[in-house]
């Protein structure tokens, strides 16, 4: 039961490299240029920080989540994992945070401050930043679902424990 256990959380952290390993390629990987009146721009998401800001916290978290993949189930480092999934969890959450903000403005604009919507100008570099957004939330509701299975296994034990 143990081995069926463990093999079950391996395959939810490798779904959750995956995720955040897919959403960064695909933030990586967005640019199109367009012209409008005949003036030519470049959209990519280098020229946003929440959008910079979204492909380094799901690139660190990628390494995080390579790297614990070959962590011992024995290890006693286990308990630090918890406290990293909590830290992590959270970066990508306000990284996906921010990264939506701006796609909410670059898709429908905002009228009061004047800013025009840009994605029917550039409509690959939107549905690129729209694909990296949802494997970014793939991402983050498995961190969560990791973190809350994590709490659970250790703080279950100890809630047991009858004085």
């Amino acid at each position: 039961m143990a081995k069926i256990k463990r093999l079950a959380l391996l395959l939810v952290r490798l779904a959750a490299f995956a995720a955040t390993l897919s959403a960064t390629i695909v933030m990586a990987t967005s640019h199109e240029n367009a012209s409008f009146l005949a003036i030519s721009f470049e959209a990519k998401y280098s020229q946003t920080p929440a959008f910079k800001y979204f492909m380094i916290a799901n690139a660190i978290v990628s390494v995080y989540g390579f790297l614990v993949l070959f962590l011992p189930s024995e290890s006693l480092l286990w308990r630090l994992v918890i406290a990293l999934d909590l830290v992590f969890t959270m970066l990508l959450g306000s990284s996906i945070s921010a990264a939506l903000a701006i796609a909410y403005v670059g898709k429908k604009g905002n009228t009061y401050a004047g800013w025009l919507p840009i994605c029917g100008q550039v409509p690959n570099y939107c549905d690129h930043v729209k694909g990296a957004l949802i494997a970014g939330f793939i991402g983050v509701i498995i961190y969560m679902g990791l973190l809350l299975h994590a709490m659970h296994t250790v703080l279950d034990p100890l809630l047991l424990k009858k004085p």
